[in-house]
């Protein structure tokens, strides 16, 4: 029955492939770098940071020699950000260690920042056609309906026996296309709600829809709610009306960008007051909070939160902080790799946005 439904996977992949440019490649370099991106992210997403980022490291030897700066520039408003930071610092390592060539075996992919057992196998699959398994999200639903898994997927025992299944899926020397066909599978026509059964290949052995659970399956959760912050953020000017940014820490939330200064407020705090506060505690200066400029409701993956924005300018002190600050004239900021929601910032203060935004921002690192 395995070996059938095998072939019948791989007859209608034939038909049915996507067609994607990075799939019209054998660099491995750039095959990691799209599994990377579509981590968390849409194709259609994805496609054009793809295509930019190629453009500007077209090897793995460019990307190892920019500055991380550059990097996070080119991934801005993809999100989860510590995948740009991941690829910098493999990078990094495989030209130290490697000769500048990404490894062919599991063992030594997932040994890189950043690459987990079902990416280093979609890679070692796709880029070197081994015969490894996959478990994305799209393969793990796939598997989970075929062999009708009720439990939770996030059960380490549950997790064993899926990996076992993607593994026993694959015929020989058909790795890359078994791969390839459980991730076009899953995101096709074996889709999280209102699977197209009656179009999948996979259909005449598949247990769930035997039994009537595919919409069931896979379990999930009870959705928590999300926290909610209340922020304030500072445009803070100076004489020359340069206006102050800083770093966040490479190894932190959001690691590697520039943000305009600012933090939460505390309960029963005044927002100037909350400003005046988080601004003497970050950057070591005393500011005088001139008006607001506007609100943005602001959402990550594990919390929302209500930003809100003021003009301000620098009253007394110098900046006094381990973290690095830089005043940069307001038509500079387009160099620096800023957070969503400061973009946003910027696009009220360019009137290009009503007073009151929402933005949805994807990723929390």
């Amino acid at each position: 029955m395995r070996r059938e439904a095998s072939l019948a996977l791989l007859e209608w992949f034939q038909a049915a492939a996507r067609r994607m440019e990075w799939r019209e490649t054998e660099d491995p370099y750039r095959i990691w770098i799209s599994e990377i991106m579509l981590q968390q992210t849409r194709v259609d997403t994805m496609t054009p940071y793809y295509r930019r980022f190629l453009r500007l490291f077209p090897t793995l030897r460019a990307l190892a020699g920019a500055p991380l700066d550059r990097v996070l520039k080119a991934w801005e408003g993809l999100g989860y950000y510590s995948r740009a930071r991941n690829l910098h610092k493999s990078a990094r390592i495989l030209c130290d260690a490697h000769g500048g060539r990404l490894p062919a075996s599991v063992d030594a992919l997932t040994a890189l920042p950043g690459v987990g057992k079902s990416t280093a196998g979609a890679i070692a699959a796709i880029a070197y056609r081994q015969d490894v398994p996959i478990l994305d999200a799209n393969a793990k639903r796939v598997l989970a309906r075929f062999h009708a898994v009720r439990e939770e997927l996030r059960r380490p025992a549950v997790e064993r026996s899926l990996w076992e299944h993607s593994r026993r899926m694959i015929l020989p020397g058909k790795g890359r296309e078994t791969a390839l066909a459980m991730m076009d599978l899953g995101a096709t026509v074996c889709t999280p709600r209102n699977p197209e059964c009656g179009a999948c290949p996979l259909a005449r052995w598949c247990r769930a829809r035997r039994q009537g659970l595919q919409d069931a399956i896979p379990r999930k959760g009870t959705p928590k709610a999300l926290p909610h912050h209340d922020v304030v953020l500072a445009l803070v000017g100076n004489r020359e009306g340069k206006l102050l940014i800083g770093r966040r820490p490479d190894d932190g939330f959001l690691g590697g960008l520039w943000e305009f200064p600012g933090g939460r407020r505390k309960p029963g705090e005044s927002l100037a007051g909350a400003l005046r506060r988080e601004i003497r505690k970050e950057v070591g200066i005393g500011i005088e909070v001139l008006e607001k400029i506007g609100v943005i409701r602001h959402g990550y993956s594990h919390f929302r939160v209500t930003l809100h924005a003021y003009r301000c300018r620098k009253a007394a002190g110098r900046v006094r902080t381990s973290r690095e600050w830089k005043w940069v004239a307001p038509g500079a900021l387009g160099r620096f790799a800023l957070p969503r929601a400061d973009r946003k910032l910027l696009e009220l203060i360019a009137g290009r946005q009503p007073h009151e935004g929402q933005v949805r921002e994807r990723g929390t690192t």
